[in-house]
């Protein structure tokens, strides 16, 4: 598998299940422009890198702008969203347990 080898979905995200493995879980994301307004409570912490386009989060009632190469660190408990992507952003989130 290739992890630039993606369709952009016509509305909101695609997950790909990459690696499930004891304590981690790693998922590649490809967001289209249009989301839902889902918002996100996990249990567990989650790491993330955005590999190509832009995207804009909600962390903790403050926006939180990524572009190509940025990382970002998610507490457990922490309500989040999505609420910007560019058509095509392409993510890897690591999900630790």
């Amino acid at each position: 598998m290739n992890i630039y080898d993606t369709i952009t979905p016509q509305s909101c995200e695609t997950f790909t299940p990459l690696l499930e493995h004891k304590n981690i879980k790693i998922n590649r994301i490809v967001s289209s422009d249009d989301l839902d307004e889902t918002e996100y409570l996990q249990e567990e912490d989650e790491w993330l890198v955005l590999l190509e386009g832009e995207a804009t989060l909600l962390l903790n009632e403050s926006e939180q702008t990524l572009k190509r190469g940025d990382t970002l660190f998610i507490p457990a408990n922490t309500p989040h969203r999505v609420l910007y992507t560019q058509n095509g952003t392409l993510w890897l989130t690591v999900h630790i347990f």
